[in-house]
């Protein structure tokens, strides 16, 4: 059974920073793609960053170019998100996906396996 965890997330003011990290067991954690997402009461499911099964190639949403930084440690099978300069507009509950199917890293409709995600939230 495929079980994929969050954890870090939290309250912080605006500007402020947040590391964001994803645990997997029960898949092979170097053989995929994988992927973080948002979610804002409301709105859909956004793809905020993907990241290649070496960590090679990495891809932002516009908005969190420059801010937020993707990248996986293979050898502990950790998957980070590093979020600086956070504005109110990060608010959501961000997840954790992996296990993709083929297509674009940034959509969430590619992703076989979920974690049940962690709440962000920055004031202003």
């Amino acid at each position: 059974q495929v079980q994929v965890t969050e954890s870090g997330g939290g309250a912080v003011q605006a500007g402020g920073s947040l590391r964001l990290s994803c645990t997997v067991s029960g898949f092979r954690f170097d053989r995929s793609w994988m992927g973080w997402f948002r979610q804002a009461p409301g709105k859909e499911r956004e793809g905020v960053s993907c990241i290649s099964r070496s960590g090679g190639e990495t891809y932002y949403l516009d908005e969190v170019k420059g801010r937020f930084t993707i990248y996986r440690d293979n050898a502990k099978n950790i998957l980070y998100l590093q979020m600086n300069n956070l504005k109110p507009e990060d608010t959501a509950i961000y997840s954790c996906a992996t296990g993709l199917r083929g297509g674009k890293c940034l959509s969430p409709d590619v992703y076989n396996y979920w974690g049940q995600g962690t709440q962000v939230t920055v004031s202003s």
